[in-house]
């Protein structure tokens, strides 16, 4: 029996690990699914709220782009799980099928030992078969035969027992399975009617655009001459920030804003090796957003054969979302931007990261901060509606790209 026991325990345990894997997925699976929606639902609202305010035809064109990509994704995930259920489906068709024919087979065999046992039943046949021995030696053997004959038929009995509520596990699992895959096919036909109207929409507010390509080209190119100006008064705030430091160590500076390199002391350098490990891993500058906007050049995501550049990454986020810094650090300026509204900029040894766009500011210059510490809130157009942060790293005056060193940016 005891035999019995831990051939059904590993049947089970390979059944429920096999099982586990699938759900791990499938888990992980509805996490992307659901972070998809949410921001879908968060697009949508945003161009709900905006219908009533005096937007910029370009900002409706890519919060659109953006929906129907983010609605490209969800499809493509929803088919991902899909197909995942339909593989544990066809799993469980095969491990069904096979546990009915152990189920068949046990039940022959138990029969047979049936009939076996009905023919040599009698209470008087047995004690003639104990009797019949040559010795003591070889009646107890008799004896003990007989035990494990009645021990391996209450086996069989168990067996069965065992194997047929494991069948009916493995049918619930089916049952839902298929329950679940109805209902993501369903989801997916409603998501793909609702892109195909965004992609109607998009087309109709494109061909608008298009006919006043020169206007818009026109405040694009006005857009990208601000941010330019923008770069080049962050630019100065950081080689006045090196060379404040540089000062304060020792270090000769031949002219202000000239210096171009951090002199680290060991405390520093301890800092900045840190920031250097979590390469990568850093944590977002705000609990949830978007990128809207990539590090680098990069044609613009409406108007195409115009080139674009951007120094960082802007991040779309929800209005009243706060900032907060990516790593430990010293906040080294808060600074008013025209066209910026106001700045935060916090060194990590001879990293410096800025954060642009804020307002109700937390923390003031010279102030030490934590990972994930709140710095601030992030500005929210009136215009517009949008709340969008542009987030940039630094080594000493060195420009990078921020989505190689925050986690899966």
């Amino acid at each position: 029996m005891k035999l019995s026991r831990i051939l059904y325990l590993s049947c089970f345990f390979l059944i429920c690990a096999s099982s586990f894997s699938q759900s791990a997925k499938q888990r992980e699976l509805e996490k992307k699914r659901e972070k998809l929606r949410q921001e879908i639902a968060q697009m949508k609202k945003l161009r709900e709220t905006n219908k009533k305010k005096e937007r910029s035809l370009l900002d409706e064109v890519e919060t659109l782009k953006s929906q129907i990509s983010t609605r490209q994704n969800l499809i493509k995930v929803t088919n991902q799980q899909t197909n995942l259920l339909s593989r544990e489906i066809d799993a469980n068709l095969k491990k069904m099928g096979k546990q009915r024919e152990e189920i068949e087979l046990l039940k022959k065999e138990y029969a047979k030992m049936v009939v076996k046992s009905y023919k040599s039943k009698s209470k008087q046949s047995r004690i003639m078969f104990l009797l019949s021995s040559n010795d003591f030696s070889q009646a107890y053997k008799r004896l003990q035969y007989m035990k494990q004959y009645n021990e391996y038929r209450k086996e069989k009995v168990e067996q069965i027992e065992n194997q047929t509520i494991a069948l009916q596990e493995l049918n619930k699992d089916l049952v839902r399975q298929k329950e679940d895959k109805e209902v993501l096919i369903g989801e997916n036909k409603e998501a793909e009617k609702n892109l195909e109207k965004e992609r109607e929409e998009q087309e109709v507010l494109m061909a608008s655009i298009r006919k006043e390509a020169g206007v818009y080209t026109k405040k694009i190119k006005q857009k990208e001459k601000q941010a330019s100006a923008i770069d080049r008064a962050i630019e100065k705030l950081i080689r006045d920030a090196i060379a404040k430091a540089n000062k304060k160590v020792g270090k000769k500076v031949t002219k202000k804003g000239s210096a171009t390199t951090f002199a680290l002391t060991a405390e520093a350098k301890k800092l900045a090796d840190n920031f250097t490990a979590n390469k990568g891993k850093l944590p977002w500058p705000v609990g949830t957003g978007r990128i809207t906007k990539k590090f680098g050049r990069q044609p613009h995501p409406t108007l195409p054969n115009i080139q674009i550049n951007s120094s960082g990454v802007e991040i779309e986020t929800q209005p009243g979302e706060k900032a907060r810094a990516v790593f430990d650090g010293e906040v080294i300026a808060i600074q008013k931007l025209k066209g910026a509204s106001r700045l935060v900029q916090i060194r990590h040894g001879n990293y410096i990261t800025t954060y642009y766009n804020l307002e109700n500011i937390t923390i003031k210059e010279g102030d030490a901060v934590k990972t994930k510490q709140q710095i601030g809130q992030v500005r929210t157009n009136p215009a517009t509606g949008r709340a969008i942060m542009k987030f940039l790293i630094y080594q000493n005056a060195k420009r990078l790209n921020p989505q190689t060193w925050v986690y899966k940016m």
